[in-house]
Order: C-alpha cells, then sequence, then structure tokens
C-alpha cells in the first residue's frame, strides 16, 4: 500500500511539474506583434533589405534572396514580431512580418528577416 501511495505522489508531482513547464515556456515565447511601417525594400548584392519605421526610429530588416521566408516588402502597415534569442534562420536578432492589420491578424509570417538597427 505505501508503494502504491508513493508511485502515486511521484506520478502526480511529474504531470505537475511538467504541466507547469509547459505553461511557462508558452509564456516565454508568447510575444507581442509591434506596428511598423515599411518605407521602402530594396535589393543589394542577393541581399534583400526592408526600411522599417518601428515608434519614428528607422530599422532595416534583411533576409538572403531566394530564401522562402525572404521576401521585398511593398510599402505600408505591418506587424514586427522580434522572436527569443537563438530563434530563426539568422545568426542575429531574428524577426517575423506580419500583415498589418491588428482587427484581423495572421497567424502564417509573410517574411523573416534579420533586425539592423540604426
Amino acid at each position: 500500500m505505501k508503494m502504491a501511495i508513493s508511485l502515486f505522489v511521484v506520478v502526480t508531482f511529474v504531470v505537475v511539474t511538467a504541466a507547469f513547464v509547459i505553461l511557462v515556456a508558452e509564456q516565454a515565447f508568447a510575444q507581442d506583434k509591434t506596428p511598423v511601417k515599411v518605407k521602402n525594400s530594396v535589393v543589394v548584392n542577393g541581399v534583400v533589405v526592408v526600411h522599417v519605421l518601428k515608434d519614428g526610429k528607422p530599422l532595416d530588416l534583411q533576409c538572403n534572396e531566394g530564401a522562402t521566408t525572404c521576401k521585398v516588402l511593398p510599402s505600408g502597415s505591418y506587424l514586427m514580431l522580434q522572436l527569443p534569442e537563438n530563434h530563426g534562420m539568422y545568426d542575429c536578432k531574428n524577426v517575423e512580418m506580419y500583415r498589418g492589420d491588428q482587427d484581423k491578424p495572421e497567424d502564417e509570417a509573410i517574411g523573416a528577416y534579420c533586425l539592423v538597427e540604426n
């Protein structure tokens, strides 16, 4: 009987701990999408450079032309999501871009870029 109770306590502890870790991980990855304005995009020697304004501050987004997630974005309003460290395809601060309608946010990113702060 004591062994059954001990086993129950251990299993319950493992299940509760796993649930806690999953919930904490979800919160860590849940980031807010920030509104930005794309001024223009250019391609220079195989690198797509997207010029962006975030809260009036100029930023450049860069990606490798030809990569499936690399898009030349037209001017307009978008949402930018900065990914956690060590996430994304580039060795830098990685961001994903989304359509700019906050009332109807899409779950699918329209592009992935390296963030270069000016």
